[in-house]
Formats: structure tokens, C-alpha cells, sequence
């Protein structure tokens, strides 16, 4: 975001991710280096739906929301908008294209599940907009988080690259890291807990509320598709991954399944950041999207724990 904002001709940034992967954090620490910060959550406040009622161009958005919240302030060059929780009001990307034309507002959206809410928005603004999609923390990130140094984690890659083997307090220091990334995941706030408290108390009981918020999301927003299908493939995930070859098989998914029964589920979960998908490829070689194979294939979840 400090790359996207020192570029003087960035366009409106739409940050899309699963449901607890920091993006309303991350965004919210990144307004500080603006005067004004304007935050609209459309999940929280839904009654800021109802500014693009009359219009996307600027003047009358902003007018909109003064009518709700006459204490904000609208900055010119140094005013920060976020629409939260977009794919609660997925038609305000339509406004993007006004904002960048206008020049005045820097705007960010954010929200999950918004790969399967794009069917529903009117004008996505094309080239208008620019999208960044957010994952949870991976190993070095989490290594950041409980301190380690830069060239420290760089030596990694390095043993890596060079195939030197690693001294032994080397190794169990950074074997046990890995071991507490596997247990911990990479959601920030879960990383966060265990690191602050420095042990494992309430790590399971956050880890099983994110995974039953996902459970909810797709009891919410799964429209068109079976929901309960849809539920039963994710909530299979762990049979087929302790499976010796790990492979996703939609006969397995329940007694008598039919993979025509089944047609969308699987993507539906992979658009909206709830699982992630692995392909198996005859070969690995370059072009990697040449060797795949469509329909042999691993699911995980996001690491979560």
C-alpha cells in the first residue's frame, strides 16, 4: 500500500481476501499517513448503502455520507476512503471510475468472498481500479512477527540455495518455528495471541470461531448452488488430506455422490478464499498452466491451523 500510494498516478486499490487475513487491520494502520481517514463498513453500518442512491460521481457520494456523519472530514489530496465489507454494497466499485476522474480522494475497497460477489456489480470500473488479493501470513511473515531479524531469516533461503547444512542450534531453533507455524497458522489475529501470551491458550478456540465463520459465509452467501453440497465438500477436506494420496475425490464426499451432483462447488469455494486448490501436472515444466491436470487436484484450507 506505501508502493501503491507513493505512485502519482495510482488508481482506486480494491484489496480482496478470506475472512481474517488482515485487511481491514493492515488498511486501517496504512491511513495513518493520511490527514483524514474515512472508514464505512457496510456490514456494521449498513444505512451507508444508500449513498450511491443518486449517483457515483464524488461530490454527490461524499455528499451522501456528510448527511450521515457531518463530522468527517473530506481532505482534498489527503483524504483516505475505505469501503468496508464491500460485497455487502458490491455496486460502490462503480464509483472508482468517478474517483480516479475526480483526483481529489485516494479510495480503497475491502471485503471477503468478493470473487464470488463480482457477478452482482453493475460497472467494475475496468481500468479504473487496480486489485490486490491478501493471504494470510506464510513462514517468514511469521517469523517477522515473533521478531527475527531480516538477514536472520534470509539465512534460511541461503542454506537453501547453497544446500549448507545448518548448524545444530540452527536447525532446532528453526524446525521448532516451522512445528509452531504448522499448529499456529497464519491468520494474524491467532498469531498475534500466541505471541503476545508466548503460549497456546485460546489458540484452539480461535482457530475453531474463523472456521466456523467460514461455515456461516458459505450458509450466507452460497446463492444458486446447494448450500449444504457445498458445506459437506468442505467439511471433507481433512478426511481426504489424511488419505495417503491426499487427492480430492467427490465419491468420497458421500455415499452414492455423483461429481455432476456436485458441478460448482469446489470453485465456489476456491473464489470465495476458502480453500486452495493444487493441481497435479504431468510434468514440471514451464508453461505449468500447459501440464496440469484439470481434475486430479488436492484442496487445503487457508492456514488457519
Amino acid at each position: 500500500m506505501v508502493d501503491w500510494k507513493a505512485n502519482p498516478d495510482h488508481l482506486p486499490l480494491i484489496i480482496k481476501g478470506a475472512r481474517q487475513v488482515g485487511k481491514t487491520s493492515s488498511i486501517t494502520h496504512f491511513a495513518k499517513n493520511y490527514k483524514s481517514f474515512i472508514l464505512i463498513n457496510f456490514i456494521e453500518e449498513p444505512q451507508y448503502k444508500r449513498i450511491f442512491e443518486k449517483g457515483f460521481k464524488p461530490d454527490t457520494v461524499i455528499r451522501e455520507i456528510s448527511f450521515l456523519n457531518s463530522d468527517w472530514e473530506f481532505i482534498p489530496h489527503d483524504t483516505l476512503i475505505l469501503f468496508d465489507e464491500m460485497q455487502e454494497c458490491p455496486d460502490c466499485t462503480t464509483s472508482l471510475k468517478f474517483f480516479k476522474l475526480d483526483g481529489r480522494f485516494d479510495v480503497i475497497c475491502s471485503g471477503s468472498l468478493l470473487g464470488v460477489h463480482y457477478k452482482e456489480i453493475s460497472s467494475v470500473s475496468v481500468g479504473f481500479k487496480e486489485d490486490y488479493e491478501m493471504h494470510s501470513l506464510d513462514f517468514e511473515e511469521f517469523l517477522w512477527a515473533k521478531g527475527y531479524k531480516q538477514e536472520q531469516i534470509d539465512s534460511i533461503y541461503e542454506h537453501m540455495v547453497s544446500q549448507t547444512p545448518f548448524s545444530n542450534i540452527e536447525y532446532d531453533v528453526w524446525i521448532e518455528n516451522f512445528r509452531e507455524y504448522m499448529t499456529i497458522g497464519g491468520m494474524p489475529a491467532i498469531v498475534d495471541k500466541f505471541v503476545s501470551q508466548k503460549n497456546f491458550s485460546g489458540v484452539l478456540a480461535a482457530q475453531k470461531k474463523i472456521l466456523q465463520d467460514y461455515e456461516d459465509d458459505i450458509t450466507k452467501y452460497a446463492e444458486g448452488l446447494d448450500k449444504e453440497k457445498i458445506k459437506n465438500v468442505y467439511n471433507h477436506i481433512p478426511v481426504f488430506l489424511g488419505k495417503e494420496n491426499k487427492k480430492f475425490q467427490i465419491t468420497k464426499v458421500a455415499t452414492g455422490a455423483r461429481s455432476r451432483e456436485y458441478v460448482g462447488t469446489v470453485e465456489w469455494l476456491n473464489d470465495a478464499g476458502i480453500i486452495n486448490r493444487c493441481y497435479c501436472l504431468d510434468q514440471p515444466e514451464l508453461p505449468l498452466k500447459g501440464n496440469y491436470k484439470p481434475n486430479d487436484f488436492k484442496i487445503y484450507c487457508p492456514k488457519n491451523g
